[in-house]
């Protein structure tokens, strides 16, 4: 076992169950969202980009007119 993985054992051992149901819930989070694959993840990316489509009509602008406050 490494160094960290004792560490976290160590720290959750002390934990109320409740709190060591939560570690746990969030180390099953963390591996699943390694696990998922980059064609996933580009997907998952070109979908939220599919929200914006069309909203910019290339129109130029000036970047310090971006940062005007009225």
């Amino acid at each position: 076992m490494s160094h960290i993985a004792e560490q976290v054992f160590e720290a959750v051992k002390a934990l109320p169950e409740q709190q060591a149901a939560e570690v746990l819930d969030f180390a099953e989070f963390l591996q699943a969202k390694m696990g998922q694959s980059s064609q996933v993840r580009r997907e998952k990316a070109l979908a939220a980009l599919d929200n914006y489509r069309g909203l910019y009509d290339g129109a130029a602008f000036d970047r310090e007119d971006l940062h005007e406050r009225p």
